[in-house]
């Protein structure tokens, strides 16, 4: 990576000695042995009552819009020691937020500073997408505990990457932040509806995520002073700076991004693949049909021929079909949500509203109890997002959102956008994980990073978990 960008650091680090740190890991990881059963939330008071050297210690990696919410919410549960962004106004805001940093949070632009800190338990990565993997593998490397945004990744390659990753640091907690998993009354709900077979034989799912955002020509400009967009870039290929690639909306360039595909894509798919069981290791569908999706730019070959416009799919409906001749449509052309078809009812579930016969008749009454929450939490008690994040580092264990499931269901994500983008139909196969007799929709499944910029590739012979 390139150092041409100083560190800024607020003031002085207080990192403390190695040893002290190593302490407080060895606290975190023997919680388990303290923890009696009934268990006890994990919760701000729960963790108010360790003595502050045990408090983890957390590092923020982006504090714009998501990342300051996510930042607060992790600092009901540790102390946040360090805070980082490529925007200087971001890190300056969060450093003195009394919910954030407090003022004594030290702040940087360079999160490889963050990483540096033997004191640091903990790390949050709420950064742009092309970003996710490359910061997750070095902090998994640096022995921390990771909290990353979603979507985890930007490319199939990089699923490969961060699992192998994963896989090597058992040790660690790695959760993404997929949020729906944690919300009892509607999403969790639908899957247990799903899974005990209450709408009968599943033929199809209609995933609805929206259209991507249309806009351009975008002209270009000089980066604000407080703004380091060499570094924004990172990975992608460095372009001239144009406001509108930058920050809330980076979502709909291709060379940042999946647009709504990994967008709501990653929240969705997820829950509709979680509650078909077909979100493990092999599972996954055969035929992706992307010949009727739209762009507002022209395109040839897979690649836009102009970088001054949005470039994600703005109108769509992928196809995609199971061996088992399931289909899962992902569109643009309904409403935000996700509608089951079975051979006995339909039911639809969204983030308002649950609803459907199978709903308003209650057939799931007596049918959905609070062991069944405990069996989607792999064992441990259903409470807040992040409270399972913090007792899975006390405790060990996978988490509600883990990262496994996540990169088999972001495949499918990767295939709708490759597919888009080519207007095609690809074969893939599962098991291997590879796209099958297209080799130019293949070659689409990597990415070059920028030089200075690279990925570093972690080796494991360990098959991933379900």
């Amino acid at each position: 990576m390139s150092t041409s960008d100083p560190s800024h650091q607020s003031k002085p680090s207080k990192a403390r000695p190695q040893q002290d740190s190593l302490e407080r890991r060895g606290f975190l990881k023997s919680s388990a042995a303290v923890v009696a059963i009934p268990y006890f939330a994990w919760s701000q008071p729960a963790f108010a009552n360790i003595a502050k050297n045990d408090r983890p210690r957390i590092g923020c990696i982006g504090v714009g819009g998501m990342g300051q919410g996510d930042a607060k919410q992790h600092a009901k549960f540790g102390d946040i020691v360090a805070i980082c962004d490529v925007d200087q106004k971001h890190v300056d805001k969060s450093v003195k937020d009394p919910t954030i940093g407090n003022g004594q949070a030290d702040g940087y632009s360079d999160y490889r500073k963050v990483l540096e800190r033997d004191d640091i338990d903990v790390v949050s990565i709420v950064t742009p997408d092309h970003w996710h993997v490359k910061q997750a593998i070095e902090a998994l490397e640096a022995g921390k505990h990771v909290f990353c945004q979603k979507p985890l990744t930007l490319t199939l390659e990089q699923n490969k990457l961060i699992r192998a990753a994963c896989e090597k640091h058992k040790d660690l907690i790695f959760f993404v932040g997929t949020q729906q998993r944690s919300s009892s009354n509607r999403f969790l709900r639908a899957v247990n509806m799903v899974r005990k077979g209450l709408l009968g034989d599943i033929k199809k799912v209609t995933v609805g995520i929206d259209g991507g955002q249309v806009g351009g020509p975008f002209g270009v400009s000089k980066p604000p002073a407080h703004f380091n967009w060499d570094m924004w870039q990172g990975p992608a290929a460095a372009v001239q700076y144009r406001k509108q690639r930058a920050h809330r909306t980076y979502r709909w360039w291709y060379e940042y991004s999946g647009g709504k595909f990994t967008d709501w894509g990653a929240h969705h798919v997820d829950i509709a693949t979680w509650a078909l069981d077909k979100n493990g290791p092999g599972q996954g569908p055969v035929l992706i049909d992307g010949t009727d999706a739209k762009h507002s730019v022209e395109f040839k070959d897979g690649y836009p021929l102009v970088d001054d416009s949005y470039n994600t799919s703005h109108d769509f409906n992928i196809v995609c079909t199971y061996a088992d001749g399931l289909e899962m449509n992902i569109t643009s052309r309904t409403d935000n949500g996700i509608l089951f078809e079975g051979t006995k009812g339909r039911m639809f579930v969204n983030r308002r509203k649950i609803s459907g016969k199978p709903i308003e008749e209650h057939w799931d009454k007596e049918k959905y109890s609070q062991e069944d929450r405990v069996e989607f939490y792999k064992g441990k008690p259903f409470e807040g997002h992040k409270n399972n994040f913090y007792r899975c580092i006390a405790e060990g264990g996978l988490p509600v959102s883990d990262v496994y499931s996540h990169l088999n269901m972001l495949n499918i994500c990767h295939l709708s956008v490759i597919a888009a983008r080519l207007g095609r139909k690809l074969q893939w196969d599962p098991k291997t994980e590879l796209i099958v007799g297209n080799d130019q929709a293949a070659a689409m499944a990597s990415r070059k990073s920028r030089p200075g910029f690279e990925i570093a590739s972690v080796k494991t012979e360990v098959h991933p978990r379900n």
